[in-house]
């Protein structure tokens, strides 16, 4: 065996998991797959492994992040017994250099498949709101012009005006203007010279901005990507000291999280953001319960999923009439969350009820949401054997679904599709079926 020792510390996690050799390596191959690498590996590979023989270089993070989701806790490369990466991958850049360097990546097209690529971590390292606040020493490294609260006021201007192209069109066709902003435009404000107060304020409406850009890949389903914009957001709005925009970001990255399955790593960050805003405002509270709560529930905690959404309702009937452009609470999304949580409670027919309310209570502007919404509407009408009633709904995904652009509504309208595909033989089910394949081809 060429003298090789073996892996005892990845014995001790495979033991610990619970998993069969089998079972592992369908795991890795899983996260390989969500990762642009799909891979082969069986139970002969685990074997090999756990006997001393390195795994390929490009394999050993799906590993952690296998073993890290299972576990429910970060994984490293010590715990695993694996050899970690050359110390130059590993040492972060400062944040200005990172952000520039995230921007042009997003803005050329020719590197959207590396993006797409890009590893969703559950074992993520979050910056601490003491870990970020007030450090502006990053961000202070040019003296070459001087700005002030007119290029803030751009910058945010810029921000709103973007994420009201997403609302209406979708994030593939607005995030690259959002990166191609961060880079040609931001990052020159931020490397000049201002006085403190216009910093921080630049540093706030960025963090807005990278947050933004984050949630827009999310829709994209670019996953790792939208995690490393939200990581970008964290930071620059410590150096704000900027505590909405923090607690706004780890909600967001929350969300990401349940939505695709990891509902661990949801609950702990929903609760990271509620505990880093403790004065909050009512509409704040709001939005910060309603996550938990439907983070909760998609851990199986009734109790505190529904008592964290009666403490979401009872701040959103007190919230102030004024938010945020984008990352506001309304009622519509209140309902939302009240409908998730019922449908992780097992309450089907309130959480359509649910779903319907907040369909009512939304501006047709956000046409994105709209056509997302009505689509989950429309699989758990499906659920209840509503098949005609679903059709209908369908049929509104349909009439806005052409004018976005959104990777999140491309998948709810195959999904859509695969759902009605057994039903076929009913008339209404028929047609709707074959203008939705018309409508997305």
């Amino acid at each position: 065996m060429g003298g090789r020792e073996p892996n005892t510390a990845l014995s001790r996690l495979l033991a610990e998991s619970g998993w069969t050799f089998s079972q592992f390596a369908m795991a890795v191959n899983r996260v390989g797959t969500e990762s642009g690498a799909p891979l082969r590996y069986d139970d002969s590979a685990v074997s090999h492994w756990l006997d001393g023989t390195i795994p390929r270089k490009v394999v050993r993070p799906f590993i952690l992040e296998a073993l890290s989701r299972k576990l429910g806790r970060p994984v490293t490369y010590e715990d695993a017994g694996l050899p970690s990466p050359a110390l130059g991958t590993t040492t972060r850049p400062d944040t200005l250099e990172g952000l520039m360097e995230l921007g042009r990546q997003d803005m050329d097209p020719s590197r959207r498949g590396v993006l797409g690529a890009g590893l969703f971590s559950v074992a993520l390292t979050i910056p601490d709101w003491p870990d970020v606040v007030g450090r502006l020493t990053d961000v202070q490294i040019g003296k070459a012009r001087r700005i002030g609260y007119r290029e803030v006021d751009a910058v945010a201007a810029m921000t709103e005006k973007v994420s009201e192209l997403d609302d209406q069109f979708g994030g593939r066709a607005a995030r690259p203007m959002a990166a191609a902003f961060l880079v040609n435009t931001v990052a020159p404000h931020l490397q000049a010279d201002a006085p403190d107060d216009v910093r921080k304020s630049l540093l706030s409406t960025t963090s807005d901005l990278l947050y933004l850009t984050g949630f827009m890949a999310v829709d994209e389903g670019l996953h790792g990507l939208a995690q490393r914009y939200y990581v970008k957001a964290l930071e620059l709005a410590g150096a704000a000291e900027d505590h909405l925009t923090y607690c706004t970001t780890l909600r967001g990255m929350s969300l990401q999280a349940v939505d695709l399955g990891h509902s661990s790593q949801a609950l702990r960050l929903a609760n990271a953001a509620a505990a880093a805003s403790p004065n909050a405002g009512p509409r704040m509270r709001a939005f910060l319960a309603g996550q938990q709560a439907h983070s909760y529930a998609a851990t199986g905690d009734r109790y505190n999923a529904l008592s964290f959404i009666k403490e979401a309702e009872v701040a959103m009937d007190r919230a102030e009439s004024r938010a945020k452009a984008f990352g506001s609470y309304a009622p519509s999304s209140l309902a939302y969350h009240v409908s998730q949580v019922r449908y992780a409670l097992g309450d089907k027919r309130g959480a359509v009820e649910s779903l319907k309310e907040s369909n009512h209570l939304r501006n047709s502007h956000y046409r994105r949401v709209n056509v997302r919404y009505n689509a989950l509407l429309a699989e758990r009408q499906l659920e209840l054997g509503h098949l005609e009633e679903a059709c209908t709904t369908f049929d509104t995904v349909l009439d806005d679904y052409p004018l976005v652009q959104s990777g999140s509504a491309d998948e709810k309208v195959r999904n859509l599709q695969a759902l009605l595909k057994p039903h076929l033989r009913n008339r209404v089910a028929q047609r709707v079926y074959e203008r939705s394949l018309s409508v997305s081809a």
